[in-house]
């Protein structure tokens, strides 16, 4: 089975190569073997295809058979987790009292093989690492920078921190954005209502009446023939598929950075991505410095974070060139992917010696745009919501009951 694999070499440089390995796993531990750094691995040709749209295989090579454990669930076992050490227990025996403690079945099974490898000697961060794509990547690495500083324990309580912080933020963003979705799912659906059962009740009715029908009922009674028309509704179920078809072939690969790309120019909407996708990167970052990694291993890890697939191409590049010598701050302006103040604010950070602090404002910086940024587009999205809705459903009872108004002008005249 042949990969396409994009590498970073020792020298900074990004190659793109392929190899052969008999599955994505052993071909991720060849490459690291012979001191590569794997940015993305995915599979070649129509097999690739295939498997996106099987959702076998993930476009930052991470893919594994095993599913993500759910965010609430590996948050609730890092607080439990931070607590065991803090207590003094030793490290097998809070994997053990976490196993017996867990209810999600995958989690369960991951935690058992994790502890089974600690047990033969393993690093913690390494077996979480061999776990695949049960984890966050950069949950590893945080624990391999733990493992190293001594302070495991510090490390996971400062993630859980993160954790809860990168939680609120998109919970504030799906709250926020749940009362304009209502009113577009009413909408639909009374337009749907009045569509497929209303409109083909009054088409009967005005037929037995012979009546001459005004040009606005005329076109929404065909739009409603048209909409009930088998053919009609084949054809919105075959593009429905071929759109989900796409999205998901387009989820990995240079067809996926380019949709991503195309989505941070959006007007209004496109800022608000943006912003947030930095601000997981920069949260990330700076939680994976504070634990004692190093910027340019840092920066690596930190981009497995960001969900954006043009900003991750953007992000990759970062630490080659640290490790070129550059500064970050020169990096970042390279990049084009960050906000002029973000730059700034990391060249202060890197002269006074308070990178992950300056990193981590940063973040919280962003975040307070995206929310203020989110709450001034709803603010002007609800009330044309409303127009927009109380305009369609009047402009449907209007062409329903015109007829009948023409009928008894007729009959008082």
């Amino acid at each position: 089975m042949q990969f396409v694999c994009r590498l970073g070499t020792a020298d900074g440089r990004i190659v793109e190569q392929i190899h052969e390995a008999p599955d994505l796993r052993s071909a991720r531990r060849e490459i690291e073997r012979r001191g590569l750094h794997v940015f993305e691995i995915r599979r070649r040709g129509l097999q690739h295809m295939l498997g996106s749209l099987l959702g076998s295989a993930s476009a930052s090579g991470q893919g594994s058979s095993r599913k993500a454990i759910p965010g609430p669930d590996f948050l609730v076992f890092n607080q439990q987790m931070a607590g065991l050490l803090g207590a003094g227990l030793p490290l097998l025996q809070c994997l053990e009292l976490m196993h017996e403690r867990q209810r999600n079945t995958a989690f369960r099974e991951a935690l058992a093989e994790i502890k089974d490898r600690v047990e033969s000697g393993a690093e913690l961060s390494d077996a979480f690492a061999e776990a695949g794509g049960a984890f966050p990547p950069i949950y590893a690495s945080m624990l391999k920078a733990g493992e190293q500083s001594g302070g495991l324990e510090q490390v996971i309580r400062r993630y859980v921190r993160q954790l809860k912080l990168v939680t609120s933020s998109r919970k504030r963003v799906v709250s926020a954005l749940f009362y304009p979705a209502l009113l577009v799912c009413l909408s639909v659906g009374i337009v749907a209502v009045m569509m497929f059962f209303v409109m083909p009740r009054f088409e009967e009715f005005y037929q037995a009446l012979d009546l001459d029908l005004p040009w606005i009922t005329q076109m929404l009674l065909g739009l409603s023939a048209l909409l009930r028309n088998p053919t009609t509704l084949l054809l919105v179920a075959a593009a429905i598929i071929a759109v989900w078809a796409a999205w998901r072939v387009g989820r990995s690969g240079r067809l996926g950075a380019v949709v991503d790309g195309l989505k941070l120019r959006l007007p209004i909407i496109g800022p608000i991505l943006h912003r947030f996708a930095l601000s997981e990167f920069c949260r990330s970052l700076a939680t994976l410095l504070h634990g004692g990694l190093p910027l340019a291993a840092a920066l690596d890890t930190a981009t497995s974070a960001v969900t954006n697939r043009f900003l991750h191409r953007r992000a990759s590049a970062l630490g080659p060139r640290i490790r070129e010598g550059a500064a970050f701050h020169v990096a970042l302006e390279e990049s084009e992917a960050f906000t002029d103040l973000a730059i700034d604010m990391v060249k202060v950070g890197e002269a006074t010696g308070a990178l992950d602090e300056m990193v981590n404002s940063v973040s919280d910086f962003l975040d307070e745009d995206v929310e203020t940024r989110t709450e001034r587009l709803l603010s002007l999205i609800e009330p044309v919501m409303l127009v927009v809705m109380g305009f369609t459903i009047a402009l449907l009872v209007l062409s329903m009951y015109l007829p009948l108004f023409s009928v008894l002008g007729q009959v008082q005249g």
